[in-house]
């Protein structure tokens, strides 16, 4: 016997032929005796919904009555699926985020979770309960209902995994795991067996839309084992009942993984601008004059490229911000431009950010050079360059993502088994 916490997504609970077919899947769990808690999302579609009717309600609303409107999609999908497991004999009983309770921070509709107590949900487990848990919600200190960002079923699952020391947190969705990239753009990508924490974290955060990224650390610091699973996969299917290798992709500590790949995928991100600053004064504390101001505007700057300065007195800083965040970068910087003194601010849109990640990179020379040959045998000219232990990303114009993804895959042989 071991416990449980499944998660399922908005499109696998997105009617009730579907809840039903969730519904099987807990209880295949169920029967193999195991300890089962469940978190869902909205119906796919109803969380925009109710965004929407926020919205049209008043632009400049309550982030409160905001946060007490969206999390109502999450209650009905619980109610929901706990009628139907209860109709095929197993005993479930639905939970909101304040009743476990899931304590946050007081920053409404981007909160963070602060702390678990799983003594209820275990004391349930005790007697064969099923907990159905309504996911992307908690209660802020101001003992009202609080959201964690869109998304955020996914934390909510790994954190409750967390608090309970569940064995395994499962997280089902649409896609049958993690593959070594987009295979939309790359037919031949393969399903990856096992992928370590740092790896997939760097993977979400660059672009792969499989895991939240706060879940993935919450797994991370918490050491909690995570599949990546498909709900529309038969519950009855040969091997959904395997415990240890059930078919999808664990995410999981490195020391499990024997084999480590030189390169592990190729993440990508479009969408990218570029902003340079041309004769910024060169001197102590400019850079916190210029990224302070875009940080308290909720810019997430990414790849920063500052040149050397020849005369000492003046450099170029060129860095990138998502697209969407343009405008209201250039507002950001053209407040400041009497303190930081730069002379002009050139902008670009349309550009890709196109990412090579594996554990391996650490003891492997020579995969950062075989990425820039690869790609200038294919004419593809990189912008800027950015590295960590584990990750090569590489800024490029947009039309040429696609191109630059293939070719990657195929120069570190990713397509083979």
């Amino acid at each position: 016997m071991a416990r449980i916490v499944m998660k399922f997504g908005g499109t696998s609970v997105a009617d009730i032929d579907r809840i039903r077919n969730v519904a099987r899947h807990v209880k295949r769990e169920v029967d193999c005796g195991h300890e089962v808690a469940v978190v869902v999302s909205a119906m796919a579609g109803r969380t925009n919904e109710l965004v929407d009717l926020t919205r049209a309600a008043s632009p400049m609303h309550d982030a409160r009555e905001y946060d007490a409107i969206v999390a109502s999609g999450e209650l009905v999908s619980a109610g929901l699926l706990a009628i139907v497991l209860q109709s095929m004999g197993v005993d479930a009983r639905s939970w909101q985020g304040w009743q476990i309770p899931i304590v946050t921070d007081n920053a409404h509709g981007a909160a963070r979770i602060a702390e678990i107590n799983g003594s209820l949900l275990i004391e349930r487990f005790g007697i064969g309960q099923v907990a159905v848990i309504a996911g992307f919600q908690g209660v802020a200190p101001d003992n009202r209902v609080s959201t964690l960002g869109r998304g955020g079923s996914d934390t909510s699952a790994v954190a409750i995994a967390a608090a309970v020391n569940a064995d395994r947190c499962d997280i089902y969705t649409d896609v049958d795991g993690v593959y070594t990239t987009d295979p939309r753009i790359e037919p031949k990508a393969r399903r990856l067996a096992k992928v370590s924490f740092e790896e997939m974290l760097e993977m979400a955060s660059l672009g792969a839309k499989v895991l939240q990224v706060r879940s993935v650390e919450l797994a991370m610091v918490h050491n909690v084992r995570t599949f990546v699973r498909s709900s529309f996969e038969a519950p009855d299917a040969p091997g959904m009942d395997d415990f240890d290798n059930p078919p999808g992709t664990l995410i999981c500590d490195e020391d499990e993984i024997v084999e480590k790949q030189n390169v592990t995928g190729i993440a990508y991100t479009r969408d990218e601008a570029q902003i340079s600053l041309r004769r910024v004064q060169d001197r102590p504390g400019v850079s916190a004059a210029i990224f302070g101001p875009l940080a308290e505007a909720g810019i997430n700057v990414d790849m920063i490229v500052q040149n050397v300065s020849g005369d000492g007195k003046f450099t170029d800083m060129t860095f990138t911000v998502p697209s969407t965040d343009v405008e209201k970068a250039l507002h950001a910087l053209e407040s400041v431009k009497d303190e930081v003194g730069y002379e002009a601010v050139q902008s670009e849109t349309g550009l890709a950010k196109v990412s090579v990640i594996g554990i391996g990179m650490r003891s492997h020379a020579g995969v950062a050079a075989s990425a820039f040959k690869a790609l200038a045998d294919k004419s593809v000219n990189i912008r800027a360059i950015t590295t960590s232990e584990i990750k090569i990303s590489i800024l490029i114009d947009g039309d040429w993502c696609e191109l630059a993804v293939r070719t990657l895959h195929n120069v570190y042989g990713l397509d083979k088994v």
